[in-house]
C-alpha cells in the first residue's frame, strides 16, 4: 500500500487558466494497493464520484477468479506518487473498497516494485526523472 494523490485534471487546467481557485480543485489523497497483475489504475466508485471524473466509455474486464464484467472507464486524472505524476484513465469498481495501481502507472512513472521489502520505489537508475523505454524500428 502507498499513498497517492489524485486530482481532476480539468480543475487543475481551470486554475491555470484563472477560471477556478486552487482551493476548488477536486482532489483526494488515498492509500492504493500496488497490483502488478492489474493493467491500469482502478478506483472505487465513491472516489471517482468525489473527483467528478467523466465516464469515457465502458471496458470489459477479467478478474483473477475468471469472472468477467463491464465497468466504467473514467478519464482526465492527475495521478501523483513518490514525487512523480502523470495524466491517466481509471477503471471504476462501483463497490470497490481499495484503489489499485496497475502496470500502466508503474511503467509510465518508471517505478520498481521491490518484492523483498514489499515497497514501491523510484527506479534507482533514474532517480531524478522517469526514463521511458523507446525502441525505434528501422
Amino acid at each position: 500500500m502507498i499513498k497517492v494523490k489524485l486530482s481532476n485534471c480539468t480543475d487543475v487546467e481551470n486554475v491555470r487558466r484563472g477560471t477556478m481557485l486552487p482551493a476548488e480543485v477536486r482532489e483526494v489523497e488515498i492509500e492504493a494497493l500496488v497490483d502488478t497483475g492489474a493493467t491500469m489504475l482502478v478506483l472505487p466508485g465513491p472516489i471517482a464520484e468525489r473527483l467528478g471524473l467523466p465516464v469515457l466509455w465502458y471496458n470489459d474486464v477479467r478478474y483473477a477468479n475468471g469472472h468477467s464484467a463491464r465497468v466504467a472507464r473514467v478519464g482526465n486524472i492527475r495521478f501523483e506518487v513518490l514525487g512523480r505524476s502523470m495524466t491517466c484513465d481509471a477503471l471504476v469498481e462501483p463497490d470497490g473498497k481499495v484503489a489499485l495501481i496497475g502496470q500502466i502507472q508503474l511503467e509510465a512513472l518508471d517505478l520498481i516494485v521491490d518484492a523483498k521489502s514489499q515497497e514501491l520505489r523510484v527506479n534507482p537508475a533514474s532517480p531524478d526523472i522517469e526514463t521511458l523505454d523507446l525502441y525505434a524500428v528501422a
